[in-house]
């Protein structure tokens, strides 16, 4: 019987509890929460791994890269990219809200508002913030910017201490090897969490609420389908010239856990060993381009800030000028990256992003009470998107490098 279960592919496992618990979600109803257990231990423990993973994998693939001369390539590279994929992805939202209109005709007046801050830190207070004032404390709060900055230190200090540094490399490269191995013991339980998340949302939200607010979820899941397919596929076909179903194919599991748990950051352990075990993608890439995109790339938000704002324009009869547009882009992507990789997050930057427009906080607040019930269908999509993103990226990046095994990546995938 396990070695059944086993000997199918893990993304299988995944749709097949996702579809069950959608089942069981409808059927039970409000009952289903009892489930949401389940699924919170499994999301504790995928949660578990974020920061050790982090800084144990990063460290080793600085160490891998050999020079500081290839980190600052890579990165440079991989920042790039990351931010022509957002501005992308924020043109597609915006052209995505026009042509659904999905605020036109919407009454918000009966919706109760839902308070949110204006308040957001400027891009200098986030790049000083970056800088930990102790390293432990980002560890153990789980501060990912700060995790990655100190680890990206700590690799170049074990570069330039030649031979001297060399015991120290080999500890990580032995954490790094420990830490996937877990990630793979922890994997195996996602189809169970995936069943009781996926029914506990089915049973207490349930697909008859989505009536009021159907046309933006499909303007929402048109969108994401639209920039998976022409940009990260044209990125991955015509650019790299690699095949594009093999690429998909590759990340199927992380697409799937990304999906049923709308955590780009509790994904970043599925995503890691979905593009290194099956695109060969070398960990010198791998454990430095898919944390950072965890964090700054999230095309996904990007792209749903652009629809929901022109929602929320529509709803209040506000016609926006092409200045409007423009100054809605350059924020959408500013306030989007560094968006904390966890369920619903990017839907309070909403304030910062209607202020463009001089749109009153209670205004904002109508338009966050309206989506928030609904917003986890759309969140699941997003998240699919940034995860997809990542692994797009660090696959170019990869290829551009030298650091991608092309016989792994053109090797049959078998699903």
């Amino acid at each position: 019987m396990l070695k059944s279960w086993f000997a199918v592919k893990l993304w299988k496992r995944v749709i097949g509890g996702l579809i069950l618990g959608v089942i069981v979600g409808m059927i039970f109803g409000e009952g289903a929460a009892v489930l949401k257990p389940i699924g919170d231990i499994f999301i504790n423990l995928i949660k578990m791994l974020v920061i050790p993973l982090i800084f144990t994998t990063l460290v080793a693939g600085v160490t891998a890269m050999g020079s500081v001369g290839k980190l600052g390539s890579i990165g440079f590279k991989a920042v790039a990219l990351y931010l022509v994929t957002t501005a992308f992805a924020i043109t597609i939202g915006l052209i995505i809200g026009n042509l659904f209109s999905p605020g036109m005709g919407v009454e918000l007046g009966g919706v109760a508002a839902n308070p949110v801050t204006t308040e957001a830190p400027g891009v200098v207070e986030r790049l000083v913030n970056i800088i930990p004032k102790n390293p432990l404390a980002a560890l153990t709060e789980g501060n990912v910017l700060q995790v990655i900055f100190f680890s990206l230190l700590l690799g170049v200090g074990i570069l330039k201490s030649g031979p001297i540094g060399k015991p120290v490399k080999d500890i990580f490269e032995s954490a790094a090897d420990v830490m996937l191995n877990i990630t793979h013991m922890v994997m195996e339980l996602a189809p169970f969490g995936v069943f009781a998340l996926i029914a506990w949302v089915a049973g207490t939200q349930g697909a008859a609420t989505l009536a009021n607010i159907l046309y933006l979820v499909i303007a929402v899941y048109v969108g994401c389908i639209i920039h998976c397919v022409v940009v990260y596929g044209g990125l991955i076909r015509f650019v790299l010239g690699l095949p594009l179903v093999r690429f998909f194919r590759g990340i199927l599991d992380a697409q799937a856990v990304a999906y049923s748990t709308s955590s780009s950051s509790a994904t970043l352990p599925v995503t890691m060993s979905c593009v290194t075990d099956n695109l060969g993608i070398k960990r010198t890439v791998s454990s430095s381009v898919l944390p950072l995109g965890a964090t700054i790339n999230m095309d996904g938000t990007a792209m749903y800030l652009g629809i929901v704002t022109l929602f929320a324009a529509q709803a209040f009869g506000i016609d926006l000028t092409f200045a409007d547009y423009v100054m809605v882009g350059l924020t959408t992507t500013l306030a989007s990256i560094g968006t904390a990789g966890i369920p619903s997050a990017s839907l309070f930057l909403l304030a910062t992003i209607l202020s463009v427009f001089n749109m009153s906080p209670e205004q904002t607040a109508l338009v966050v009470g309206f989506i928030l019930p609904f917003d986890r269908i759309m969140d699941m999509a997003r998240t699919t998107v940034n995860v997809t993103g990542d692994a797009a990226v660090a696959t170019a990046v990869a290829k551009w490098e030298g650091q991608m095994d092309e016989e792994v990546y053109r090797t049959p995938a078998v699903v």
